[in-house]
């Protein structure tokens, strides 16, 4: 077997991308049967709930048996197996592409589907979306271990897993694809695109071949005939923001009760099964997933739609916050990616009933405010406005709704970061001091701002000044062009040493304003270096003026070749300050690291030398730098100095290999020679 395994690494190695592509190809198949199994499991314990109700012979009362149970299921394989497995999932995985390189264990797949299918099948509330996205995530990662792909390629199977979960769910691969995209990676790096797409595409008719349409929420499609009824949609984009926001809070406050209890923790997902219950008793639809419901409601019709009780709808959608909120803290596997769902559409139907009665315009369609509010409160919660687009396109299968969903799905997530920036996938991190720097697929000069390399002015030539003036001022100030300006401070031009040279006449009587280049091409601050780059090489030029950003009149430095440069260790830097900073979240995620102190001594080898020019140990992490009677947080370009006191956080064995790394050179050969 190890010969084996050898050798298909060896094979899958050598055939490059194409390996990588086939590597997407079986997760996706793999997360497909995995959805597969979920849905088969959640069938069979919502089976032995039903027969527990029938003993019973009370739904309601049935609920107090079978949600504790279920949840106190679902905590004893957390207990048994990972932390990881309960909740939901979402959160974990971006952890886990962010913090570890893209590792998640094996040994969590299985729990995870039997602790979700125990949850949602007795009665707790939640999706299997979110759990699915890990057990994905989790199936992508085992695979891409085996095959010793590079790291980068690790997270994208990793991302891979994780969308093709949701596309597999939905029947939506695009929706997946983007999810893992904006979601999981937080960017939209073409290098993870192929296999994100292969990987969703293949889950989703894997899933959709073995369970068929029952399974897979759908709806016939809505309709959008009058421009005027945007002004609802505007309002339901708000409301879908406010409840967004609502849900993430009461998701914390909830949260927060478990790290407040005073009993043993085997009593929490019984005391949580229990309330549960209680709200089953008020409204048993804000129970479950509540997949069936939501799909009659985006099926529902004007006439159907006075059936519905207004003042029940907000209710129920509180209630299935609640509930959520409970089930998760309690130990249950249950994502908020259907909540949300449900949340919005019941949000979206009871604002088209509300508004009927004194709407003139047009006859409103609550099926399709709901999927409208379905979208618009997702994008809300998580942040992902075009995940939460796509995947009505591709419920619905129709583009009718495409304006109110773009307008109202686009209005609540950024009304919802302006308020709050963590969404419900990373508010868990962020309370734990944890925030991760999303990289994207981009020059590392768009990184960097022009503004921020630019050469003040601290002379300008006058339109008015001779070229034998003008070359004589060049050349005291070792340029070779700058701007020519006028008494007013407007930009005229630009002259060059090139201009002067090329000049025709008497270099004592021509003036500048006669050879200068006039109405130059610029640049403002505020633009990305790349960009000036860019139109630098275009033009053939050396040198570009920076001008005001409100007003192009006013020239406020310029551009130059050596700014390129400067640009280029600027953003080098901003790098190395990334790494570093993901080294030190992985170092305060393991356990046995500790703070430690290493004095530079004489003579070090180290001293001069910048933070990034050092061989490091991999297990330290820099944290500070005692310099006199200061304290200096280091970053690439901080220079090691004699006497300084270096503060690094790492394991036991990282201080030696430090204090070695910082050691006399001459020291360590005399040593390597004796011995």
């Amino acid at each position: 077997m190890s010969t084996l395994r050898t050798r298909v690494r060896q094979v899958l190695n050598s055939r490059g991308h194409t390996a990588f592509l086939g590597a997407a190809l079986v997760v996706g198949f793999l997360v497909g049967l995995a959805v597969v199994l979920l849905v088969i499991l959640v069938e069979g314990a919502s089976r032995a709930a039903e027969w527990v109700q029938d003993q019973v012979g009370s739904t309601e009362l049935a609920f107090f048996i079978t949600v504790p149970v279920a949840l106190f299921i679902a905590w004893a394989i957390a207990q048994r197996f990972s932390k990881n497995v309960e909740s939901g999932g979402v959160t974990e995985t971006i952890s886990a592409v962010g913090l570890r390189g893209g590792y998640l264990s094996t040994r969590t797949i299985f729990p995870k589907i039997t602790s979700t299918a125990a949850t949602l099948g007795g009665g707790g509330s939640g999706g299997r979306e979110g759990p699915i996205v890990m057990i994905g995530a989790a199936i992508g990662s085992s695979l891409s271990r085996y095959t010793r792909f590079s790291e980068d390629r690790i997270r994208s199977l990793v991302a891979a897993g994780a969308g093709a979960g949701i596309g597999a769910t939905f029947n939506a691969p695009i929706a997946g694809m983007l999810f893992a995209m904006e979601v999981i990676l937080g960017n939209l790096a073409i290098r993870h695109l192929n296999a994100v797409v292969v990987a969703s595409v293949v889950a989703a008719v894997t899933t959709h071949t073995l369970v068929g349409e029952e399974q897979i929420l759908s709806s016939p499609g809505g309709s959008f005939d009058d421009p005027r009824e945007l002004l609802l949609y505007l309002v339901l984009g708000l409301i879908a923001a406010a409840a967004g926001l609502l849900f993430v809070q009461i998701l914390t406050w909830v949260g927060d009760l478990k790290e407040r209890r005073r009993l043993p923790d085997w009593t929490r997902p019984l005391a949580a099964g229990m309330v549960i219950a209680t709200i089953g008793l008020v409204d048993d639809r804000a129970l479950g997933t509540g997949q069936t419901f939501l799909s009659d409601l985006m099926r529902i019709s004007d006439a159907e739609a006075t059936d519905l009780i207004l003042w029940t709808l907000p209710l129920l959608a509180l209630l299935k916050m609640v509930t959520n909120a409970f089930t998760r803290s309690g130990g249950g596997s249950a994502g908020t990616f259907m909540p949300s769902l449900f949340i919005g559409g019941v949000l979206g139907t009871a604002l088209a009933i509300a508004a009927q009665p004194i709407w003139v315009f047009s006859d409103l369609q609550p099926g399709s405010y709901a999927m409208v509010g379905m979208a618009a409160t997702f994008a809300a919660v998580a942040r992902a406005p075009l995940t939460a687009i796509m995947m009505v396109f591709e419920i619905t299968g129709n583009y009718a709704l495409v304006l109110p969903l773009m307008l109202a799905a686009s209005l609540a997530s950024f009304i919802a970061d302006r308020i709050h920036t963590d969404s419900v996938y990373t508010m868990p991190l962020s309370r734990a001091g944890v925030h991760l720097v999303q990289t994207e697929d981009v020059d590392l000069l768009d990184t960097v701002t022009v503004g921020e390399v630019m050469t003040h002015l601290d002379d300008t030539l006058d339109p008015s000044m001779t070229l034998s003036e003008a070359a004589r001022f060049l050349d005291e100030s070792r340029h070779h062009g700058m701007p020519v300006v006028e008494r007013n401070g407007n930009l005229a031009g630009v002259l060059t040493l090139l201009d002067v040279a090329l000049a025709e006449g008497n270099p004592d009587e021509t003036l500048v304003e006669d050879a200068m280049t006039a109405r130059p091409i610029t640049v403002t601050p505020t633009m990305p270096v790349s960009s000036a780059l860019a139109r630098m090489a275009a033009l053939g030029v050396g040198r570009l003026p920076v001008v005001d950003d409100i007003d192009p009149r006013r020239v406020v430095g310029m551009f130059r070749r050596n700014s390129v440069v400067a640009a280029y260790h600027h953003a080098l830097g901003a790098t190395t300050d990334r790494h570093l900073y993901r080294q030190r979240l992985r170092q305060r995620v393991q356990p046995g690291a500790t703070f430690y102190e290493v004095p530079v001594p004489f003579a070090s080898d180290a001293a001069g030398k910048r933070i990034r020019e050092v061989a490091w140990p991999e297990d330290a992490v820099l944290v500070s730098i005692r310099r006199d009677d200061g304290v200096i947080i280091p970053h690439g370009d901080t220079v090691i100095r004699v006497s300084d006191t270096i503060t690094a956080f790492g394991h036991g064995d990282s201080r030696v290999a430090v204090a070695e790394v910082l050691e006399p050179r001459a020291k360590v050969n005399d040593e390597d020679r004796g011995a």
